[in-house]
């Protein structure tokens, strides 16, 4: 049955794309930034080849730069998914490219034809700032409604502003702020909402004017508010149909960041219940810090910054983008998630490296360095996608090229790489593919950094089920 491509909006259920009736992937689609690098060139798209049986495997096939430099482009949505199933007037073409830095928003063509997307329209800054007093947006989500959902950092001014604009499903015009009455947050970032209990979740991330200077660790010890976020927001979104307003606000304390938010795909609730008319966050996976020399602090936290959940259910990946690995967890039982797969991948504890580790409560000893076709891999694991039939896991290793250039500035110069893991979808399991490598620093324009996967019919962390 598959995801559905541009002939359609998706599947009714997960369990129609998940093991083992899912559809290969054959491309993927990532946008690749140039801000930061040195480099005077504009972000672009790249084409990925993944077919096997292709004689352009694991290969940029495509590049469509965008028309101005600097913008950084981050995350990306589409204009329709399976939540319109069922509605023949949409189809998943385009795909939404928000741009982190300079607020334009960039509508892609992927559907005339997919192995060379085009440019379809620009939503300008000017228009965010006037219609929603917005800016900084970062992840988009498609609506039942055909209305295309998108979180924002901040206002114009580079403050911190919990926001939401809506875009037109068929124009991309700016229709105005999706969030209605009462308080907003302080701070936006990432979202996720399940329409079958009418709730939304967000979380935070800082300041935009500040994470654009990069990272600050004495600006933790400002405040729980003032420049990092580290709550997440349940909404009540009734339906998606015009009332949309916070209900709680998860605290977690000084010192964390509250970053992706993802549900399950059937059973909707994993660390969050609503009990008794209240939210309450319940902790059931810690990574714990380490203690360092050589490092800008005496401790390491583990920064996860990517989470995902397979389409049946089954397993939890996350990135750990600080210490190095990626980690798969079986959540069969949501409240008791056990660890079943670990593999490194890069990292800043790595042996040989600037960073010496002397005490550890996970690790025995520092990893070794991830060498893959004779290339050390520069950074950390970022973001993931895994394959419909949650057999690969794909992995990018930059995360926003200000934080790039503090935490790995090799990877600046060398750029970052695209891996692919081997998934064990029987008892749990990480293995590298050796064969698989992709190395964004022999890009004709100059090193650049990949950044989010995403398949032309869909994948693991766009969709969402009605």
């Amino acid at each position: 049955l598959g995801i559905g491509g541009a002939a359609g909006t998706g599947a009714l259920s997960p369990v129609c794309v998940c093991v083992p009736a899912g559809p290969r992937e054959r491309l993927l689609y990532l946008p690749c930034i140039y801000r930061g690098t040195g480099t005077g060139r504009p972000d672009f798209l790249a084409t990925v080849d993944v077919d096997p049986e292709s004689p352009r495997y694991c290969q940029v096939i495509h590049r469509l730069p965008m028309p101005h430099v600097g913008d950084e482009l981050h995350h990306s949505g589409w204009n329709a998914c399976s939540s319109c199933h069922g509605d023949p007037t949409k189809s998943r073409r385009f795909l939404i490219l928000p741009s982190l830095i300079s607020s334009r928003i960039y509508v892609v063509d992927v559907a005339t034809d997919p192995r060379a997307p085009r440019l379809h329209k620009v939503v300008e800054a000017e228009e965010l700032a006037r219609k929603g007093n917005a800016a900084f947006p970062h992840t988009s989500h498609c609506l039942g409604s055909g209305e295309i959902l998108i979180s924002c950092l901040g206002d114009p001014e580079g403050n911190g502003k919990g926001t939401f604009i809506l875009l037109d499903g068929e124009t991309f015009e700016v229709k105005g702020n999706w969030e209605k009455g009462g308080k907003i947050p302080n701070l936006g970032y990432d979202f996720w909402y399940q329409p079958r209990h009418n709730v939304l979740l967000s979380t935070e991330w800082g300041v935009p004017k500040i994470l654009a200077q990069g990272f600050d660790p004495r600006d933790v010890e400002k405040g729980e508010w003032e420049i990092l976020g580290n709550s997440g927001f349940p909404w009540d979104s009734w339906g998606f149909r015009g009332i949309s307003e916070v209900l709680a606000r998860w605290d977690c304390g000084v010192g964390w960041i509250v970053h992706e938010s993802r549900e399950l795909w059937e059973n909707n609730s994993m660390f969050s219940l609503p009990q008794e008319g209240k939210w309450e966050a319940e902790k059931v996976i810690e990574v714990p810090n380490k203690k360092v020399q050589g490092w800008l602090l005496p401790e390491m936290p583990g920064l996860i910054t990517d989470i995902l959940i397979s389409l049946d259910d089954r397993f939890l990946y996350f990135s750990n983008w600080l210490h190095g690995d990626v980690r798969q967890y079986d959540i069969s039982d949501p409240r008791h998630p056990r660890l079943v797969g670990q593999v490194f991948l890069g990292g800043s504890i790595s042996k040989g490296g600037a960073v010496t580790v002397v005490e550890d409560r996970e690790l025995r000893d520092q990893p070794e360095p991830c060498v893959v076709q004779g290339k050390r891999i520069p950074g950390g694991p970022q973001m993931l996608q895994l394959s419909l039939d949650g057999r690969r896991l794909y992995v990018t290793t930059s995360l926003f090229s200000a934080w790039d250039r503090q935490f790995y500035p090799d990877m600046l110069a060398e750029g970052s790489v695209l891996l692919q893991l081997d998934v064990d979808t029987e008892r749990g399991g990480l293995a590298l593919n050796p064969k698989f490598l992709l190395d964004f620093g022999k890009e004709p324009g100059g090193p650049c950094l990949a950044h989010e996967v995403r398949y032309p019919g869909g994948d693991c962390t766009s969709d969402i089920w009605v």
